[in-house]
């Protein structure tokens, strides 16, 4: 899952962009609003993280404009404006979900899985396909009953494509999902994961359709 974070304390924002790495979640980070708008503009994100006292333009006014535009993105406000009618003008204004400052970073990813579960059309949290069980709010991945440990690209490689069921991911989409902005990114990076995956799983859980990208097949073979 690839975030958007607008957050211009540096510590939080570090805090955040490094501890969510263990979700397997990918954070591109931002610290004002008129770079908000820019990031939002170029990329594809699952959810918006944002908050409000921002330099050059405020997270009310990036929300608005948000929804003035027709983006539905799940949008979570994080802010330290606490008191009741904050977090009305905030969801009044499109936002899905508003959360105080300061927050547990479990927390907050809960409620991130569970926008983007809401927004998928899901009921629940936990993803199967075939032999394979993963469960987000535990991190745990199950082959046939038995754990598996992944790393997190791993895990961000897995989900995108079991979150996907039938459909066929491209090189340049499986990119956009398990990197951000700054990472180092090697030519063969996805054909190396994907590696790891059958290795981890079995030979013919991943297909490559030629020219066109990855999906996960309907038997492990």
């Amino acid at each position: 899952m690839r975030l958007l974070l607008v957050e211009d304390d540096p510590i939080l924002g570090d805090s955040i962009r490094k501890g969510f790495y263990e979700y397997g979640f990918v954070v591109d980070w931002v610290q004002d609003g008129l770079a908000a708008e820019a990031a939002l503009a170029t990329e594809s994100y699952s959810a918006l993280l944002l908050d409000l006292g921002l330099p050059r333009k405020s997270g009310l006014d990036v929300l608005k404009q948000l929804r003035a535009d027709k983006n539905s993105m799940p949008v979570i406000i994080l802010s330290a404006r606490d008191e009741v009618v904050n977090r009305i003008e905030g969801l009044d204004a499109g936002a899905d979900d508003y959360l105080d400052k300061p927050f547990d970073l479990d927390e907050l990813a809960a409620r991130i899985r569970a926008l983007h579960r809401r927004s998928n059309g899901r009921t629940s949290s936990v993803l199967r396909h075939g032999g394979i069980t993963f469960d987000p709010s535990t991190m745990a991945v199950l082959y046939h009953g038995k754990n598996t440990i992944l790393g997190s690209r791993e895990l961000a490689l897995l989900t995108a494509l079991i979150e996907n069921p039938g459909a066929v991911l491209s090189r340049t989409q499986l990119m956009d999902r398990i990197y951000g902005w700054g990472d180092e990114v090697e030519s063969n990076t996805i054909e190396v994961h994907i590696h790891m995956l059958r290795k981890k799983f079995s030979p013919g859980i991943i297909r490559n359709i030629r020219g066109i990208g990855y999906m996960l097949a309907d038997e492990a073979g």
